[in-house]
């Protein structure tokens, strides 16, 4: 097919691909804006170092220091959605009102550029329980690590603030409604093009040509029910002109 087939394609069934666009867009920007929970996300971060005393961290940091804690850190990041971690969290903040399996469905945790920096960060329908859970899982596996890795080496760097109210990270309507037209315009093609495919009728003196491989010689053209109306007042107006040229003699 050349390019102008293509377009005649999309020209004949254009309402077909608009209805669908219009129709999936709208679903979804309704579905985003009104059914969806917005979900808001604080994080905290950590540092892993040799020393918990920042007076002492600049003098005791060397090079096999630093890799040592960035690959502690990997086994930080494990450690701390386990259920130890997250039962001593809902034993110690019983006002979070979650279980453990909550708590790990809700936390997640990732290292900073393959850095000693990890940042904790948990996502809520509250931004002021996110910041709760944030503060209180990372609180709690600062207090729990001297205990299981014998080494007192995680330190705070810097809480999640509840003070300053984040906008949503979810849904994002404008990427929804993006994807969402980009979705329905391909498929709305691809219906186009599947249908004329499957249509095998003649239609036009291009397919019969290409079909009997013969000229056409001369056309049918379709005619309407505003064609036969038209050409009826056409010929009742030519009756009435001729009647008028009738002389009657009295």
């Amino acid at each position: 097919m050349e390019l102008k087939q293509y377009w005649n394609v999309v020209k004949k069934r254009l309402w077909l691909v608009m209805l669908l666009v219009i129709t999936t867009s709208l679903a979804t920007g309704i579905y985003s804006f009104y059914f969806i929970n917005p979900q808001y996300e604080a994080s905290t971060k950590l540092i892993v170092n040799q020393t918990s005393n920042p007076n002492d961290l600049l003098t005791k940091l060397d090079l096999s220091t630093i890799n040592s804690n960035i690959q502690l850190v990997k086994t930080y990041k494990e450690i701390i959605k386990t259920p130890r971690i997250m039962g001593k969290v809902v034993e110690q903040y019983p006002d979070l009102g979650l279980t453990a399996r909550e708590l790990v469905e809700k936390v997640s945790v990732s290292s900073v550029n393959d850095t000693q920096v990890m940042s904790v960060t948990a996502k809520d329908n509250s931004y002021e329980k996110a910041t709760k859970i944030a503060n209180a899982v990372s609180s709690v596996f600062q207090e729990q690590i001297p205990t299981l890795m014998k080494v007192d080496n995680v330190s705070i760097l810097n809480e999640a603030d509840a003070s300053t109210p984040m906008a949503p990270v979810s849904p994002n309507i404008k990427l929804n409604l993006a994807v969402a037209f980009l979705m329905s315009l391909l498929a709305g093609l691809g219906i186009s093009f599947l249908l004329e495919y499957l249509d095998d009728t003649v239609k036009t003196e291009e397919d019969i040509r290409n079909i009997l491989g013969l000229p056409t010689l001369s056309v049918i053209p379709k005619i309407r029910e505003n064609d036969l109306a038209a050409q009826g007042k056409k010929q009742t107006g030519q009756h009435l002109r001729r009647e008028g040229n009738v002389t009657l003699e009295t």
